[in-house]
């Protein structure tokens, strides 16, 4: 390193985010992340002994995967280099590989590449690493927010060890806090700065488990407001309400966020919470989810989980769609809370899904099996010579509107698709088919006694 890289790497130390300053140098330094990090976990021992495989750090922004890596960078033996994959392209990982085997064949020395935002590389450029972490030349550690197991090269997976990084809790962000505004080296404390209490519970309620978020709105507290008459600068509430002004809310509609909270949305309505569900679209609203997708799985839902337990679900589900995107927001969230919330209370029955479902297993293992003559179309040209319709009984001319014969493939007789639960609406429909079909047989058995 020539002079000029050392200052201009002591400048950039000083003048960083209060964030980067901040940020842990050993293990111990390291705060929450105990179920990956506690001194009887795996990695810990891999890191104190300088004996780490390829890992890959997943979790949401601000949990500490950067951290992490630079944490290993500051007590292993191995060559360290990093890279991050929004602008690093083939060319750096080229020059980062030539490297390695440099490193490794003269002084037979490890290379560890950090790669952040994993992610954000192809397949194309991902494939280019294989060979290279699978024969030993480079121990990738990478960082991702998005889920690895949809956006990493299975390949890569398979040769590394994930570890997931959980938002941090209230408890660790506040001590994160507490180092930022006292610590007189690499946090606020040569501002002389306070922070009250209650601006310290409500800044880490409300970063979400975001240290990072947490952080940024200390140092702008900090940087920005006028000292005390005692010479202090006091964080206040009202200061802190200031400088984070809206909640953080992890969503990415292409990503795990999404399909976590959709799915979140759509067993609560499946499992009559209807608070919780009303919690979930709120979520998803604030962030931005586009209310169409909403109101296709409120539907999806109607029928699914509900079904003819109460048949009006669907009615209100489908006329909430077509309302919310005539309508727009912010009202269009009024008519899908009521409708959320109406599918949620419904009573419910997946006997209409199960029997679509079975009745395709059956489909699909017998074929294309004989429709009962008398059922089929008797109005072709042909149809009566090959005896087609003849013998068919209109249900409209016996009671009760009904009548039994054969409907079913003959080779499926007997077979039952559609078995009403006993929720809702579904009893009287079952109590209904029960009475009909009782009566017709009883009207036949009454018929063939009479000579009828």
């Amino acid at each position: 390193m020539n002079l000029f890289d050392y200052m201009r790497e002591t400048a950039q130390e000083k003048e960083s985010p209060l964030a980067a300053r901040i940020r842990p140098r050993t293990l111990d330094e390291v705060v929450g992340q105990q179920h990956i990090i506690g001194k009887d976990k795996l990695l810990y021992r891999a890191i104190k002994a300088d004996k780490l495989s390829s890992i890959i750090f997943y979790g949401p922004p601000g949990t500490g995967k950067t951290t992490l890596a630079k944490v290993i960078a500051n007590t292993t033996s191995a060559r360290f280099t990093q890279i991050n994959a929004t602008v690093a392209g083939k060319k750096d990982m080229e020059e980062v590989v030539q490297k390695a085997k440099d490193e490794q064949g003269m002084f037979g020395k490890k290379t560890i590449l950090f790669i952040d935002e994993i992610h954000r590389f192809n397949k194309g450029q991902q494939d280019y690493l294989l060979p290279f972490v699978e024969d030993g030349t480079v121990i990738l550690i990478g960082a991702t927010t998005e889920n690895p197991y949809f956006e990493v090269n299975s390949a890569l997976i398979s040769r590394s060890i994930i570890f997931e990084l959980k938002p941090l809790s209230r408890e660790d962000v506040k001590e994160l806090i507490c180092r930022a505004v006292y610590d007189p080296d690499r946090g606020m404390g040569a501002y002389d700065a306070m922070i009250d209490a209650e601006a310290m519970e409500f800044l880490a309620e409300l970063s979400g488990g975001d240290a990072r978020h947490a952080l940024n709105a200390v140092e702008l507290g900090v940087m920005t407001t006028p000292r005390a008459a005692d010479g202090k600068i006091h964080i206040t509430m009202e200061v802190a309400q200031e400088c984070i002004q809206k909640r953080v809310v992890r969503y990415d509609k292409t990503g795990d966020n999404h399909y976590d909270t959709i799915s979140a949305f759509i067993k609560s309505m499946r499992g009559s919470d209807p608070d919780a569900a009303v919690y979930y679209l709120a979520r998803m609203l604030y962030a931005g989810e586009d209310v169409k997708f909403i109101a296709r799985r409120i539907m999806i839902c109607a029928a699914e989980d509900v079904g003819n337990a109460d048949p009006q679900a669907l009615q209100v589900a489908v006329s909430a769609s077509l309302a919310a995107e005539r309508i727009g927001m912010p009202e269009s969230q009024i008519i899908l809370s009521q409708a959320a919330a109406y599918v949620a209370s419904a009573p419910k029955s997946n006997a209409a899904c199960n029997a679509i479902f079975e009745a395709n297993a059956v489909v699909e293992q017998t074929g294309n099996l004989p429709i009962p003559t008398h059922l089929q179309d008797a109005h072709y040209k042909g149809a009566a010579k090959l005896g087609h319709g003849l013998n068919y009984k209109y249900a409209h001319d016996y009671p009760n509107h009904y009548v039994e014969q054969q409907y079913l493939p003959y080779e499926l007789t007997g077979r039952e698709f559609y078995r009403p639960s006993g929720n809702g609406y579904e009893v009287k429909i079952k109590e209904h088919l029960k009475r009909i079909r009782r009566e017709a047989r009883e009207q036949a058995a009454a018929d063939e006694r009479n000579g009828e």
